[in-house]
């Protein structure tokens, strides 16, 4: 498969880039970027053809694969182009700037019946099923807390993406680029029964138009509470985190303190210890060799647009919540 990426100075670009090129088979078809230095560059760089315009690199490379990245506000644009020229692609979340962009997104690919698979990456990992197991074998889960806090906001005006920082390009901060994961679980292991009940954003860290820093809870089923927290608040350097994660059910209690163990306490206080990728940095290399294999099969995504809207719809009535608009600056 010939792989072309999109939005190609996206910070993002290493974890798909490397785990699609150590799959037997792919090559690279190219790269695009808005910024024309950036898109020369990241081409020199990597021996690929390069172009400012993703069009007319598509339609120039004609590549079987699209990894689209890039500036929130554009991959209504990117997605809607992959569309329909037909080319199979990822979009990386959250699709959009708003609710409505992604649902006209997820409305289209479905009328054309295109491959479109979204990066909810702990979807592609064992912590994931672990939760989604636990759930069903103990009846439930009555208590979740994600605690996700990342380096400071300066990392994105040091690798050129400072748009990150931008509601009006990004949508929103740190919850809308870190929360969703989790608020993908809080929806997957509740369905609709989730709902924001609170919110706070804060800006007070780094003073920039989207947050550095926000906190969300939602109710659940019989007045179960679920805190997703999240932050560029970090000293420390990329894909290196602050994260406390917390799940009780009726019989145990699992909790994370690092990267890569689950602890899991029985009610009888019996502990066993599960390792695995507790991030999502480690989920990409998976996601990206089940998203290619499953667009070569001709096969659904395991997480398509349509498994982004409730995740969207649930981030937009939260920033509500709080007092922002996604897209919109303050």
């Amino acid at each position: 498969m010939r792989v072309a990426f999109v939005g190609a100075s996206h910070w993002h670009l290493p974890l798909y880039l490397e785990p699609a090129l150590a799959l037997p088979g792919v090559t690279l078809a190219g790269v695009a970027d808005p910024d024309p230095a950036a898109a020369r560059a990241i081409g020199e760089r990597l021996g690929c053809p390069s172009d400012q315009d993703f069009r007319e690199l598509c339609r120039r490379q004609k590549p079987d694969f699209v990894v689209a990245l890039g500036r929130h506000a554009d991959m209504p644009d990117q997605a809607q182009f992959l569309i329909e020229e037909g080319i199979p692609f990822a979009l990386e979340k959250p699709c959009g700037v708003n609710l409505a962009q992604v649902q006209h997104l997820a409305a289209l690919a479905e009328s054309r019946g295109a491959f479109c698979a979204v990066p909810l990456v702990f979807r592609n990992g064992d912590f994931f099923r672990l939760m989604q197991d636990l759930a069903a074998e103990d009846g439930g889960v009555q208590h979740m807390a994600f605690r996700f806090i990342a380096g400071f906001a300066q990392r994105y005006l040091d690798s050129g993406c400072g748009w990150n920082l931008d509601p009006v390009l990004a949508g929103g901060g740190c919850m809308l680029n870190l929360g969703v994961h989790f608020i993908d679980i809080v929806h997957a292991l509740w369905g609709d029964a989730a709902r924001p009940v609170a919110a706070h954003f804060s800006n007070a860290a780094w003073g920039h138009a989207v947050e550095d820093y926000g906190t969300v809870a939602f109710a659940g089923p019989g007045g179960a509470l679920a805190l997703v927290e999240t932050g560029y608040l970090f000293p420390a350097p990329t894909s290196n985190f602050d994260l406390h994660f917390a799940l009780r059910t009726p019989r145990h209690y699992l909790f994370v303190q690092d990267t890569e163990t689950v602890h899991l306490v029985a009610n009888d206080g019996t502990r066993r210890l599960v390792r695995t990728h507790t991030t999502n940095v480690g989920q990409y290399p998976p996601f990206v060799a089940d998203a290619l294999d499953r667009a070569r099969r001709g096969v659904p995504p395991l997480a398509g647009l349509e498994a982004m809207l409730p995740v969207m719809r649930l981030a937009e009535e939260a920033y509500a919540l709080g007092g922002r608009r996604l897209g919109q600056a303050a």
